[in-house]
């Protein structure tokens, strides 16, 4: 504090580095009392009677400082006198009368509720998780997001994504009485999967706003716990939160490192993680049920998630998500270049010098031709705007990211399109003439 004397703040540090040290805590607690300052003086005392519980000055520090009256002295019991030897004509003489302890006037008990909310309690009432914070199995520890504004309007082009969602979410939810007509349930599962850096989570994002539902993200790192059984705890009670929220979009991020392909895992907790996640898809541990949970997942290499997520059910519907249309790269360079001083820039030059590149390198992009006119503006002293000249040269020296992802899937959409999985995906590549 600004008003402490130099005596105060000195002793303050010396508590801070010697937190055990009681006496010069209570020392401490005495200048605050001092200068007129007992509430700070009540919780050093506080906290001394923690680290010394039986400490008398502790307690009539604490005393002084709350204003109660001072316990009364406790009186001595008289010393026991040594009886006098036995002389038959005369009588024994009587002990003499001990006075009963006088009991103390200071309320502990009203002194510990007062400082409760500054000095935690010395014991807990229950024994904490094995997991050592208690947090693990407590489903309210998950953060869930409140309704958000984005929608599927922000995201740019991507007419084919956008049609799909509002088959599989969207229409059922915005039509209640059609959906009891067919039957249709507000459970369900959606994979979106593709290159990195297409806007997958972005999506997620989207239909949550959509549906005016709560958006819970999950990652492995989320999940994973080093004590036996607690990922699967860990599993559960996101799902648990899921449906105490709903409507509630449960977002599983990289799926494929939380629900693997259990024929290539060697760890039993990884294997056990997969199969609670299983049984969460299918409501089988709650009594009613996934209704109103909407589950997404996103992976860049589905071909490595566990068959069994992608059954009728569960994950049963596949979306790809590839790199951003030319309306949809004309939008996000626009985004980018909203706040950045540009002159006569040629969007469309420059939209068709992307083609293939995602999202994350169309932001890049937009850096790199930024970097290079603060550069010119430094050496020459000149402020200068990015023109058209500076994209396309940042296009020029950046390579699609998407490309290694593409030479990748092509062996998969060629080779291991079991039951048409990836139909999609060929049909692209051959549109795009990249078989």
């Amino acid at each position: 504090m600004a008003d402490e004397s130099p005596l105060i703040r000195s002793l303050r540090a010396a508590v801070a580095a010697a937190p055990g040290d009681v006496p010069l805590r209570l020392h401490f607690a005495e200048l605050l009392l001092a200068e007129g300052r007992s509430d700070e003086a009540v919780t050093e005392a506080a906290v001394a009677l923690q680290h010394a519980p039986g400490d008398t000055a502790a307690r009539a520090l604490m005393v002084r400082a709350m204003g109660l009256p001072p316990a009364a002295p406790e009186v001595p019991a008289a010393p026991e006198v040594p009886a006098a030897p036995v002389v038959p004509p005369v009588p024994a003489t009587p002990p003499a009368p001990v006075r009963p302890e006088p009991k103390s006037s200071f309320d502990w008990a009203a002194a510990e509720e007062q400082v409760s909310d500054v000095v935690g309690p010395r014991f807990l009432e229950e024994p904490q998780a094995e997991g050592g914070d208690g947090l693990a199995g407590d489903a309210a520890a998950w953060d869930v997001d409140a309704p958000g504004a984005v929608r599927l309007a922000d995201v740019g082009g991507m007419t084919d994504v956008k049609e799909r969602l509002e088959a599989a979410f969207l229409a059922p939810m915005r039509n209640p009485e059609l959906r009891r007509l067919y039957g249709k349930s507000l459970r369900g599962g959606l994979l979106l999967y593709g290159p990195p850096g297409c806007g997958k989570t972005f999506i997620a994002r989207a239909v949550a706003g959509e549906l005016g539902a709560n958006f819970l993200t999950v990652s492995l790192s989320d999940v994973l716990d080093m004590w036996i059984g607690a990922s699967e705890k860990n599993i559960h009670d996101i799902f648990e939160t899921a449906r105490r929220q709903a409507p509630c979009v449960v977002f599983l991020d990289e799926l494929d490192a939380l629900g693997g392909k259990r024929s290539r895992t060697h760890n039993n907790g990884l294997r056990n993680v997969v199969n609670q996640l299983l049984t969460e898809l299918d409501g089988i541990a709650s009594g009613a049920g996934n209704e109103g949970v909407f589950v997404l997942a996103a992976t860049n290499v589905p071909w490595d998630v566990d068959i069994a997520l992608r059954r009728p059910g569960r994950l049963d519907r596949t979306l790809l998500v590839l790199p951003p249309d030319a309306p949809a790269r004309e939008a996000i360079l626009r985004y980018h270049l909203r706040e950045r001083p540009i002159e006569a820039v040629d969007l469309g030059k420059l939209v068709k010098a992307t083609e293939d590149f995602s999202g994350a390198d169309l932001a890049h992009l937009c850096e790199t031709a930024a970097e290079t006119a603060l550069l010119d503006s430094a050496r020459t002293g000149s402020v200068r705007l990015i023109t058209t000249k500076d994209l396309l040269g940042a296009a020029k020296q950046l390579r699609p990211s998407t490309e290694p992802w593409f030479s990748a899937a092509r062996n998969v959409a060629m080779f291991a399109n079991e039951g048409g999985l990836y139909d999609d995906l060929l049909a692209y590549l051959k549109r795009k003439r990249k078989l």
